[in-house]
């Protein structure tokens, strides 16, 4: 997954410079953004690494939300000048993240677009939460859309099963689906799966 994730950072980072990511996070309530002149690091997740969302970035680290640390490493690592972070609360419903994504397709300048969310972390018994069967299925539906662009499939994911299954990736998934709706996309799925009991999928979408 790993591997994967760099991939996508690369080819980013070779159609834009700078990025806009999103993500959700439990820690915010309200529409967030964290600038690209953040520095923060992943003390409080067992490693004392420090990343940066620009190469001007401030010298100081911050206390950062996890997408914002993620889209800071994956910039870094993929050279790429810049990300600025917007997040959303978890349960932000779907109006609200087409509301976000039709913003985001209003912005002018070439700009990546970096989608940051997990899928369910109730994969089996030894899960974060617990095992919940309807987990495959959901990540199985989840990960074949974002793998072939299917905007109104993504659209359509249901927020109260996805808050039951602990699938965060929910709300940027459909930021994205609003962004994308109309257009065509050449798509690429790099990896679905479910290590560690939680649903990860990563893709690259280019506009034909």
């Amino acid at each position: 997954m790993r591997r994967a994730c760099l991939a996508a950072a690369d080819f980013l980072a070779a159609a834009a410079r700078h990025w806009i990511a999103i993500g959700a996070d439990p820690t915010v309530s309200t529409p967030t953004i964290v600038e690209p002149g953040a520095r923060g690091r992943f003390r409080g997740y067992g490693a004392d690494v420090r990343v940066a969302l620009s190469d001007t970035a401030e010298d100081d680290p911050a206390e950062l939300p996890l997408p914002a640390l993620i889209a800071g490493w994956l910039r870094e690592r993929a050279a790429a000048t810049a990300v600025q972070v917007r997040l959303l609360a978890p349960g932000t419903g779907v109006e609200d993240c087409v509301r976000a994504g039709a913003e985001l397709a209003e912005l002018d300048g070439e700009l990546g677009l970096l989608v940051l969310g997990d899928g369910s972390h109730r994969h089996g018994p030894r899960s974060p939460g617990g095992q919940d069967d309807r987990a495959a299925g959901f990540d199985e539906v989840a990960g074949r859309a974002l793998g072939t662009a299917d905007t109104a499939t993504l659209l359509a994911l249901d927020s109260e099963s996805a808050a039951e299954l602990g699938a965060q990736g929910r709300v940027p998934w459909q930021v994205l689906a609003a962004f994308a709706d109309g257009f065509r996309w050449r798509t690429e799925l790099l990896y679905s799966g479910a290590p560690f009991g939680v649903g990860y999928h990563v893709a690259t979408w280019e506009r034909r």
